[in-house]
């Protein structure tokens, strides 16, 4: 591991990201040295797509890192999880978040999360409409130890940057529309590759792993 490289390679993001932006430093498949190394240069918030590499690292380093779920995740693999998680970016079903609630309530704490919005048109990407957004907004109410505190979602994978403004623009209009109502603080919009685009359509966290690990 070129350890000035990736410092180097994480100043840049760093400095491309405005200060109202928390910058989720996607650490999957890097080892525990590399998140070390950005660790040690002041970064705290980490997203992982696997449960098991949460589990694993999550020992290994640092207490005061924020561990964020950004993956897929499944009701069975929660309570892993549930003890020290202070994010969760997917809830794509009110099944998975009355999960997290009641492994949550286990562990005597409020999860946060994000609802995951289906914004792409790819068959691969999955995610709430803005519907099912709305009527777990209304269930959730009665859940004690979740917090929904905003909302995620994935851009289309192509190289039509107007295509993938466009995306955002609609997510970011919706997001505005709930946010004083239920009291959002987090649109998680933006990966690597568009990340720059999210934030000019009002992305204010960004989920940036291969710009930073593997330049």
């Amino acid at each position: 591991m070129d350890s000035s490289a990736l410092l180097q390679r994480y100043k840049s993001v760093c400095e491309s990201i405005p200060a109202h932006v928390t910058l989720v430093a996607v650490s999957k498949f890097q080892p525990v040295e590399a998140l070390q190394t950005i660790y040690t240069a002041g970064q705290r918030v980490f997203g992982e797509n696997r449960v098991q590499e949460l589990v694993e690292k999550k020992p290994q380093l640092p207490d005061d890192i924020q561990w964020h779920c950004i993956g897929t995740l499944q009701t069975n693999k929660v309570k892993y999880i549930a003890p020290f998680v202070s994010l969760i970016h997917s809830i794509d079903s009110f099944k998975l978040l009355a999960e997290v609630d009641k492994q949550a309530r286990k562990n005597n704490r409020v999860i946060e999360c994000l609802l995951e919005m289906f914004i792409a048109q790819e068959e691969s990407k999955h995610g709430l409409t803005e519907q099912e957004a709305e009527e777990i907004l209304t269930t959730a109410s009665a859940l004690t130890n979740v917090k929904i505190v905003g909302l995620m979602g994935m851009a289309t994978n192509t190289a039509d940057a107007e295509h993938i403004r466009k995306e955002f623009r609609e997510l970011s209009a919706f997001y505005k529309k709930l946010e004083k109502q239920h009291n959002f603080k987090y649109l998680s919009m933006g990966m690597s590759g568009d990340y720059k685009i999210a934030i000019e359509e009002g992305s204010n966290m960004v989920r940036v792993g291969s710009s930073i690990f593997k330049g």
